[in-house]
């Protein structure tokens, strides 16, 4: 490596001098949570320091642990990861210092610390000298490579802790119970920005071309929040209220980052008034690294948030119009875990969720708050959507689940998680009112901040405020798992009101034998002419009456997290009214009817005469949904080429004159969903080969760098997807010379993107070499498996080594189960379970096994969907 800004970070670092300590109280384990540790020490506080030397991948740190011991012990068990141990020593608070021995267990992820004596329970002060690993990944320390302004190289260092990586960074109590203040500091260049969770408090000049920062103290916090970063950074910066908010990034991206920095100032302002409890940090900032992950793409890190580029950077060569309301979502996503996780965790992973959901529900409110012309309130439904989708399958999990293993943490950030989480939150909030809501998450807050809490916490909470029976309803939607299932029964219409029976009962995609369960549901209906009724069915039944005598909708405003199927005549009336509804209803029931139509609850035709109901001037997220669910027939009749053709006409027809109508190109000041859609169209209606598309792409391929920065990635989708050799070719000499980490990632992704098995083994073989770069080249693995899955997991079976190092370990059991979710070969299924069988715990299967039952119901399937599909196109012509 050459280069300034690669240099090594040479030598040492002292200890810090503890800063006053803030006025939060003392924190308290929940010696009821779940703990892999002995409960015999409890750490009060952290002063670490770090001496990393960036070329060699390796770093040396001292940390000294104030902590108490709570039971008579002769050792301390704490968490150490990647890292040896060179010198240990305790010392109680009047005492002399007594070294002791560490023995490291690898696959437990611990250190033992013996010191020859029993230490009875007081105050001690810990001390451990180690050395520790810099990781090409983005988990625990890592290192991050791009370029500089000048074209020449340089590397950054970030952290990356959550769930289960603080440990490879310092050996610590790393449990989220187990919250403490940290003092951090690092020895680095002195022509380098180093960045913590807090301002820094001091630099020293070392001489050498070094300097010492030392950062301000931190609150009260968990392990997994701590954070530093190190890099020729720029960075900018405005107040909100009395708080410094600012983007941090790589030198020269600067104005890339004006967009971000916008949001993060409107949002903290809307956050302080509506938690009631203001952000408490003199700081804060959101730290962007080039790159990418199979894991996260963003890390609440308190006060110092990380997020990748790609999802945090305004690069008008590539950036999309639907990515740049996407840095707004993220940026909300991650400033509401200031409060949902920073200031209030969870006890243990178990309760992930109370983070992770409550964060989606947040971004999804606020995004709605200040742009409700961007279709939030559509894109909700479309996540609950995802969320049904997955847990209609019996090898789902609740909300609140058990957490035992590193492996199992890391698995709990997944749909059910923040995509089931978020939607029954919104179900909750209708249920409760949103002022009550409100009122009772501001009690939450207030009551529990600095410390710990479990689920019941919560609706305690919000049941506290008003909300009368929320705890019943809230439990049987997040400690047991599935989807419940509305079935309309007959209605009557009298005195201008009407009567309906409504029916419980349990939505599955893969029919398991077994009793359906039982939920309190709260559902909201309504008539088209009439005002909305809501009801609680509990116990398998229950009874509406409705104002009006129009069509009756159920789940009306789509808030219900539930399935709903109705009689013949009442959804081929709501079919018939289809245009009447809002564009959140559209969207549901349509969703709606073809899960179910797919889950044989009724038969394909009800699905698609809703579909063929969609006008041409729907709203573009409806126009999208539509869109996409034509391009999965199409997929359906892979290998029957006459049907594929003519479903290909048929999406012609009704898709290609919104295109046209859209135009090709961005239009100054056009409507922002238009904007949206327009690169949706374009890549739908390349994947299927229209004529027009796919001439147009041919045209803007000759002068790639004219094409508009918006809609460069959807342009050269169609490009990558049809390409032949030499347009393969030309696609990899546009990623070698890309001198933006975005654009470069977007080129690589594109190379795996082509229908040509050919072309795709050659993807397949670069990803494994050193060009791509560490983090991209997993994901060039991942674009391939979308249109040759056997092949992808074929390649990294037979080159399992070398992939595992591209990959994340955090993500790793999820990347090998998504490689086989777009397969049509029944024999993934069998690949899929003999890797398992030898690599995976049969405790964390749960990713391979969720991608199992996906294929087997598919392939199941299949002859009667295609059988009913063919029955319904004959029967309506062209």
């Amino acid at each position: 490596m050459r280069g300034r800004l690669i240099k090594s970070f040479l030598l040492s670092a002292t200890m810090l001098v503890a800063c006053p300590l803030l006025a939060q109280p003392a924190q308290d384990t929940i010696d009821s949570a779940f703990t892999q540790l002995p409960r015999t020490a409890v750490p009060r506080h952290y002063a670490i320091e770090v001496t990393p030397d960036a070329a060699h991948l390796r770093f040396s740190g001292k940390v000294a642990i104030d902590l108490d011991i709570v039971e008579a012990t002769d050792k301390l068990v704490l968490n150490a990861k990647d890292m040896t141990i060179d010198s240990v020593s305790i010392r109680a608070a009047k005492g002399a210092p007594r070294s002791g021995t560490a023995t490291v267990d690898a696959e437990a992820e611990t250190a033992t610390l013996a010191f020859g004596a029993t230490l009875a329970p007081g105050r001690y002060r810990l001390d451990i000298a180690y050395k520790g690993v810099i990781h090409q990944q983005a988990n625990g320390f890592f290192a991050l490579d791009s370029k500089a302004p000048d074209g020449s190289p340089r590397r950054s260092l970030f952290t990356q802790f959550e769930a289960a990586d603080a440990r490879a960074f310092v050996p610590s109590w790393d449990e989220p119970d187990y919250k403490a203040r940290w003092d951090l500091s690092a020895v680095v260049p002195a022509d380098l920005m180093t960045i913590g969770n807090m301002p820094a408090a001091k630099t020293e000049p070392l001489g050498n071309g070094l300097k010492r920062v030392t950062f301000q103290q931190t609150p009260l916090m968990s392990s997994y929040l701590l954070f530093l970063g190190i890099g020729d950074f720029g960075r900018i910066k405005t107040m909100s209220g009395n708080t410094e908010v600012a983007i941090t990034m790589g030198r020269g991206n600067e104005a890339k980052a004006q967009t971000a920095l916008d949001a993060e100032a409107q949002v903290l302002t809307y956050y302080n008034q509506y938690f009631g409890t203001p952000y408490p940090l003199p700081k804060l900032e959101n730290v962007a690294g080039p790159g990418q992950s199979q894991f996260f793409s963003a890390m609440e890190n308190w006060g110092a948030i990380f997020t990748f580029e790609r999802v945090l950077l305004d690069d008008p060569a590539i950036t999309t119009d639907a990515e740049r309301q996407a840095i707004f979502g993220v940026q909300a996503h991650e400033m509401a875990h200031q409060w949902f996780g920073d200031l209030v965790t969870m006890a243990w992973w178990d309760d992930l969720w109370l983070n992770e959901g409550f964060a989606s529900w947040m971004a999804s409110k606020t995004t709605q708050h200040f742009h409700p012309d961007w279709g939030a309130d559509v894109d909700q439904v479309e996540s609950r959507e995802g969320a049904l989708s997955i847990d209609a399958y019996s090898t789902t999990h609740p909300i609140v689940q058990t957490v035992r293993t590193v492996e199992q943490a890391n698995q709990a950030f997944d749909t059910i998680t923040y995509s089931k989480g978020e939607s029954v939150l919104t179900m909750l909030e209708g249920f409760a009112g949103a002022d009550v809501w409100q009122k009772g998450i501001q009690a939450y807050i207030a009551a529990h901040k600095y410390r710990n809490t479990r689920t019941d916490d919560l609706w305690h909470a919000v049941e506290g405020a008003g909300a009368a029976g929320i705890t019943q309803i809230a439990h049987d939607f997040t400690l047991q798992p599935g989807v419940p299932l509305i079935r309309v029964g007959s209605s009557t219409c009298s005195g201008g009101s009407t009567q309906v029976s409504l029916t419980q009962g349990q939505f599955s995609a893969d029919k398991p034998d077994g009793k359906p369960l039982s939920w309190h549901v709260p559902v909201r209906a309504m008539t088209l002419d009439g005002k909305a009724a809501t009801s609680i069915v509990a116990n398998g039944s229950g009874r509406m009456t409705v104002a009006g005598c129009a069509p009756l909708l159920i789940n009306a405003g789509q808030t219900g997290y539930y399935r709903t199927l109705y009689q013949p005549d009442q959804i081929a009336a709501l079919t018939k009214a289809y245009t009447k509804l809002g564009p959140v209803d559209q969207y549901g029931l349509l969703a709606d009817n073809l899960a179910l139509a797919r889950a044989d609850y009724q038969p394909m035709a009800v699905g698609l005469d809703l579909l063929a109901a969609v006008p041409a001037d729907a709203q573009a997220k409806v126009t999208t949904l539509a869109l996409e669910e034509w391009g999965a027939l199409y997929e359906l009749f892979e290998g029957d080429a006459a049907t594929q053709a003519r479903v290909a006409a048929e999406m012609s027809a009704r898709f290609r004159p919104v295109l046209e109508r859209l135009g090709m190109a961005p239009r100054k000041g056009e409507p922002v969903l238009d904007a949206t859609l327009r690169p949706v169209l374009i890549r739908v209606l390349g994947r299927i080969a229209d004529p027009a598309v796919t001439a147009e792409a041919r045209r803007l391929f000759q002068d790639p760098a004219a094409i508009p920065g918006s809609l460069k990635s959807a342009w050269l989708r169609v490009v990558a997807e049809n390409a032949d050799a030499a347009t393969w070719d030309k696609l990899h000499a546009l990623a070698k010379s890309a001198g933006g980490a975005v654009e470069r990632s977007t080129y690589y992704d594109l190379l795996g993107r082509t229908r040509d098995p050919a072309l795709a083994q050659r993807a397949l073989a670069l990803s494994i070499t050193d060009e791509p770069g560490p983090t991209i080249s997993s994901d060039i693995i991942g674009a391939v498996s979308t249109l040759h899955s056997e092949m992808a997991i074929d390649f990294v079976l037979a080159h399992l080594d070398r992939v595992r190092q591209l990959t994340d370990t955090s993500g790793w059991s999820r990347f090998i189960a998504r490689l086989g979710m777009e397969s049509q070969q029944p024999s993934t299924i069998d690949k899929l379970d003999a890797y398992a069988d030898a690599h995976v715990a049969a405790s964390d299967r749960k990713p391979i096994d969720q991608t199992i039952a996906l294929l087997r119901t598919r392939f199941a399937r299949q002859p009667r969907l295609q059988a009913e599909t063919k029955a319904w196109l004959a029967a309506h012509g062209s």
